[in-house]
């Protein structure tokens, strides 16, 4: 191997996520397959530079990671004797319960599939705070290191393996089962899953903070983690319409920024750029979630109103119309403030600017968008199309306060500057 570092790390990457998730299922713990699957890596960095990369490393990993959860498992089970006589319950006699050493020594686990699911699940159990699942899942799942995680994010190395340790022993202390939840728990629980993974895409097409207006990386990760879940679970349509509004919005990403990292807004984009194919992987996914439900969920919906951009050669060729009832059906789903402002923007569009105008003033008392930039950002826009330009400038000036994101301050300096002169609608 030329890069034996680069080759493993790949590996890893492509790996890392079915084997702790098997070694999951046989220790049913999460904490344990993990520091288990990483002992394999660290015995992969040692031995695989000398000895070659084996004809099928994932097998490899987990074989090893068994013998370390093993290894474990049989010292916990030592002390665990030791500690028999005053751990006993005194009404029943018994011992505290755990995972059986010699069960998972002689389990050969069930299909990869179920127990992939299985950590999809647990990692975005709704007893995590939204920040641990995140990190946690990224973590298994994505196969990143901590100082990557952190970087993503821009978060401490620190705080980002606090989140993490905290998780695992959370999972631990709740006794979290390691499962895949049916009936009534299902909707719920899934609903938790697509919510990490968007929020991981979503904070790599539009950063919330830093210097850099997109992370490509995240958007990536995040269609992979998407892709899987569709697989694993083929017949849930959010999980199809999620892929579908990723792809589809991610086909924009290349005509997003200027040479200089700069971001270019939608009615600026040159659309040649858009990537087509994942505009059709897109459309596909988006009809898989058609014929699985009549009634679409907030996913789906958004993935429609993505696909009305898609199909448009400009933006003023966009069904707006249709773009604006989307809106408003996605409303009636899942009512928000920031769902109504980007009604407001559609109904500018297809009835203009005075239209939207006045849905955005009736915004304006919303506790949810006081510190929303965007709320100013779309009024001055407005007021720009009105010719206002005097007081569209004081509302992109309250919007480049209000972002934490550099790219998107700079911009809204300019468009301050100029009133909104001659800048389109984002």
């Amino acid at each position: 191997m030329t890069d034996p570092r680069g080759v493993i790390e790949a590996v890893w990457r492509i790996e890392s996520a079915r084997v702790t998730a098997t070694l999951a299922g046989l220790t049913h713990d999460v904490g344990l397959a993990e520091e288990s699957a990483q002992d394999a890596l660290v015995a992969a960095l040692e031995q695989w530079p000398e000895s070659g990369v084996p004809d099928h490393p994932g097998a490899w990993l987990t074989a090893v990671g068994k013998r370390r959860a093993l290894d474990v498992l049989r010292k916990r089970q030592r002390w665990q004797r030791r500690l028999d006589e005053v751990g006993r319950d005194p009404t029943t006699g018994l011992a505290p319960a755990g995972p059986d050493a010699d069960v998972v020594a002689d389990a050969v686990g069930d299909d990869i599939g179920d127990d992939l699911l299985r950590l999809v699940f647990t990692a975005c159990h709704p007893v995590l705070s939204v920040p641990s699942r995140v990190a946690l899942t990224l973590r298994l799942l994505g196969g990143l290191t901590t100082g990557e995680i952190a970087r993503a994010f821009l978060a401490s190395e620190s705080t980002v393996a606090q989140r993490i340790s905290r998780a695992k022993k959370t999972l631990a202390r709740e006794n979290v089962p390691f499962a895949v939840p049916s009936g009534a728990e299902l909707a719920p629980r899934l609903a938790s899953v697509t919510e990490v993974v968007y929020l991981i895409f979503n904070e790599g097409y539009a950063a919330t903070v830093g210097e850099d207006w997109m992370r490509p990386e995240l958007c990536a990760e995040a269609l992979r983690l998407g892709r899987v879940l569709t697989r694993l679970a083929p017949t849930e349509p959010e999980a199809h319409g999620l892929v579908a509004l990723m792809e589809l919005q991610h086909s924009r990403a290349s005509a997003r920024t200027g040479p200089d990292g700069e971001p270019v807004l939608l009615a600026e984009q040159d659309r040649s750029r858009w990537d087509r194919l994942l505009i059709r992987r897109g459309l596909a996914a988006l009809e898989r979630a058609r014929a699985l439900t009549d009634a679409p969920g907030p996913y789906a919906l958004q993935a429609e109103i993505a696909a009305c951009h898609a199909r448009a050669a400009t933006i003023d060729a966009t069904d707006w119309a249709r773009v604006a009832a989307l809106y408003g059906e996605l409303a009636r789903v899942q009512p928000s403030s920031v769902v109504e402002l980007n009604r407001a923007v559609a109904v500018s569009r297809a009835h203009g600017p005075a239209a939207g105008l006045a849905l955005v003033d009736a915004l304006r008392a919303e506790r949810a968008l006081r510190a929303y930039h965007l709320l100013p950002s779309v009024r001055g826009d407005l007021l720009a199309r009105l010719g206002r330009h005097d007081e569209a400038r004081g509302e992109f000036a309250r919007a480049a306060e209000l972002t934490r994101n550099d790219r998107e301050r700079a911009l809204l300096r300019r468009r301050a500057e100029t009133g909104g002169r001659s800048t389109p609608t984002p």
